[in-house]
């Protein structure tokens, strides 16, 4: 089995437009002034810091309605009141973090660069157990009542407990030789765990063996140079009933079954950041920077919006009737469900958003890669 240190890294803002040249040297998207028909409003700011380098980490947000949780690189924890902004508890770990948190019954999971899993307890932010996994963590982890699932860029789905973070099973899948950095947290639907794979592929194993139910082709490989045939699947998969809906790099989204991963429809579509999902639609952020709503019965396109071309875009996520989308400026742009008009922009600082917001409640909560939190609340300009 190959070690992380055999993997051989590509940055994403390096692989923004793909493989063509032309477009490798065409600049981002300029913002074009914007008449705002949706009140946004700022609830308030935290300050984690830790930033400075672009390592393209996966330290985003995880809560509830109640409780936002954060980190830092430098090993900053908190847990925030989604209302104020209040801090309810503080843990400075002391360790350079790179992945979560992931948060679930009782605990809140970080990772690092150098294979650590660390919980802690949610409610007042006690170490309740550290262990290594033997490979670099750039996922959030997930948290269920007696598992935490961990993925790890050697290409391994690894379960521990979740009382004292022994190892309960271990999935292998290939490595390929050259891959996007980053990837994809597991997901979890009822008893099986969901997750993607640089190989293009994404597989579902039971929760409590890790027997693989099956695996599916998302993104295959194609192209002679090893750039060409990059296929990661490195955002999270979406789950909605018995529909399963994912995308990869350089490949398609595609809605699979739950229950078999059989494919239902796929689309030619590339992305990395990911997509998010309502009762009707899918919203993607492509690899080329454009936002695009596409039907979830069937796949059809129902809108693209091109204005924020090889601006970095995050993961979208929906609130109220809008879809909200971080880029590498961290600027945050709202956009309307129906049309992909813009509808609101603000600006919570200086560094890249390169999660996907967090929806709590009424509010858009967002951390940059500076470490700063922020949350809104949005409201119709019109009175609509």
């Amino acid at each position: 089995m190959k070690s992380c240190r055999s993997l051989v890294f590509v940055a994403v803002l390096a692989l923004l437009a793909g493989c063509d040249k032309e477009k490798d040297v065409d600049p981002p998207a300029e913002l074009v002034d914007l008449k705002a028909a949706l009140a946004v409003k700022e609830i308030w700011s935290v300050g984690l810091g830790g930033g400075g380098e672009k390592l393209r980490l996966a330290l985003g947000l995880a809560g509830d309605s109640e409780t936002v949780y954060a980190a830092s690189r430098d090993g900053d924890v908190r847990a925030l009141d989604v209302a104020n902004g209040r801090t309810r508890w503080r843990a400075d770990l002391d360790v350079p973090l790179s992945a979560g948190p992931g948060a679930g019954p009782g605990l809140v999971v970080l990772g690092t660069n150098q294979g650590d899993v660390i919980a802690l307890e949610s409610a007042s932010g006690k170490v309740r157990w550290k262990v290594k996994v033997g490979g670099e963590v750039l996922a959030a982890p997930l948290v269920t009542d007696e598992r935490v699932v961990v993925r790890t860029v050697d290409a391994r789905l690894r379960a521990l407990a979740a009382s004292d973070g022994k190892e309960q099973w271990v999935v292998d899948e290939t490595v390929p030789r050259l891959s996007l950095r980053g990837t994809a947290p597991p997901v979890l639907s009822g008893d099986t765990v969901i997750c993607g794979f640089d190989s293009g592929k994404v597989i579902a194993v039971s929760l409590a063996a890790g027997e693989t139910l099956w695996q599916t082709q998302v993104s295959t490989p194609r192209g002679r140079s090893e750039l060409e045939r990059l296929a990661d699947v490195d955002a999270a998969v979406r789950v909605a009933g018995s529909d399963v809906y994912a995308v990869g790099y350089q490949g398609r989204v595609v809605m699979l079954a739950l229950d078999n991963g059989q494919v239902w429809w796929g689309r030619d579509l590339s992305s990395y950041s990911g997509l998010a999902i309502d009762d009707d639609q899918i919203y993607v952020a492509t690899s080329d920077g454009d936002v695009v709503a596409l039907r979830r019965r069937d796949g059809t396109v129902l809108w693209q919006q091109e204005g924020l071309k090889r601006r970095g875009l995050s993961a979208p996520a929906v609130v109220g009737q809008a879809v909200v989308v971080g880029d590498f400026e961290g600027y945050l742009h709202w956009l309307d469900r129906a049309t992909g008009t813009f509808v609101a922009r603000e600006h919570p600082g200086g560094e890249r958003i390169a999660s996907a917001p967090l929806v709590a409640g009424d509010r858009v909560i967002v951390i940059d890669e500076g470490g700063k939190v922020v949350a809104y609340r949005s409201g119709d300009a019109a009175g609509r």
